[in-house]
Formats: structure tokens, C-alpha cells, sequence
């Protein structure tokens, strides 16, 4: 199965790696994530969430109320500041354990790339088995901007020494749902 070769993958490169049925087992978990990082709490450190398809109007409403230091105004400043980012990604590349987005708005780009948390949602029907069937499915010349995340960020070119987040997210969580076939 795609998302088992996917969830090795990506857990031998430090990813976070979980699977849910449904979007509201999903949220919960995201929620409750948020809160056990002190993201609930008065005048604790915030969490910025990009929009996307999973982010609905009654959902935006619900965790506003249940989560206070979420924010959905996408700004340099806040997503620098923001100990966690939110966002979709368009797709999972099984057999390396990446993901893709074609993160064309700017705020997709700030929220998996500046905060020290990225959780980044996908559906399993956007699993893909290798790269070559992913650029077969996605021209690179139709996508505004086409990001690759493989693992938190990491680099071994300080006195080579590997360090994890310097140029990106320390941690990496993905969030799978549950979606048909398409």
C-alpha cells in the first residue's frame, strides 16, 4: 500500500507521520496538537493557517473559538513569529516520503517554511507512487510554484555537522484523510 511505503519513508527522514478516516477525526487531532503546544493559550505563542479545501467557513469559525492564538491572516511577520504552520499539500510522493504543493499563493510558501512546526495535511487519493508518475500527472510548467518538502529541515554544511531547522521547520507532521479514489 502507497501510504505504508510513504509513512516509512518519511519516518526514516524524522517525519511525523499520521492517518485519519475522516476530516473531523483529523481537526480534533489538530486541535488538540495545538493546544498540548500552548497554542490555546492567552498571550502563548500562535499558529498561522494557510487557506485551503480542508479550511472551511464553519471550521475557520469553530477553531477561532476553540484554539486563541490561531491566526488566518497570513503575513511575513506572522508566520515568523508563529511557533506552528498549517497547510495542504496537493500531493505525496510514496516511495520517498515527499510532499508536493503547487503553493502559488505566497502564504502556503511562509506557513510550511518559516514557523518551527509545519503540519501539513494531504488526502491518501493524492498519494503518488514515485516522482515520474507525479510529473507525468503535474507539468511543472502548469504549476506557479512548485514546492518539495521531504523531511524537517536539515543541513550538514556547518563545519559538517548535521542541524536540523535552520532553513525550515525543525518538525514535520503529516496529517493524512481518508478519501476515495478518484
Amino acid at each position: 500500500m502507497m501510504i505504508d511505503t510513504f509513512k516509512i519513508k518519511a519516518e526514516a527522514v524524522g517525519s511525523e507521520v499520521y492517518r485519519f478516516s475522516a476530516d473531523e477525526d483529523a481537526l480534533s487531532f489538530i486541535v488538540e496538537f495545538l493546544k498540548k503546544e500552548g497554542i490555546a493559550e492567552l498571550n502563548g505563542p500562535t499558529a498561522v493557517w494557510a487557506d485551503c479545501p480542508f479550511l472551511t467557513a464553519m471550521r475557520k469559525k469553530e477553531l477561532v473559538e476553540k484554539v486563541e492564538g490561531l491566526r488566518f491572516d497570513i503575513s511575513f511577520e506572522t508566520a515568523a513569529l508563529a511557533k506552528i504552520g498549517i497547510s495542504q499539500m496537493d500531493w505525496a510522493i510514496a516511495d520517498t516520503g515527499t510532499l508536493m504543493q503547487n503553493a502559488g499563493a505566497v502564504e502556503q510558501r511562509l506557513v510550511s517554511m518559516l514557523p518551527n512546526i509545519h503540519l501539513a495535511i494531504v488526502s491518501t487519493n493524492k498519494i503518488l507512487p514515485d516522482l515520474t508518475t507525479a510529473l507525468a500527472e503535474i507539468n511543472p510548467r502548469d504549476a506557479d510554484y512548485l514546492t518539495f518538502i521531504t523531511g524537517p529541515s536539515r543541513t550538514a554544511d556547518i563545519e559538517r555537522v548535521l542541524t536540523i531547522g535552520v532553513h525550515g521547520p525543525e518538525r514535520l507532521i503529516v496529517i493524512f484523510v481518508d478519501q476515495p479514489e478518484n
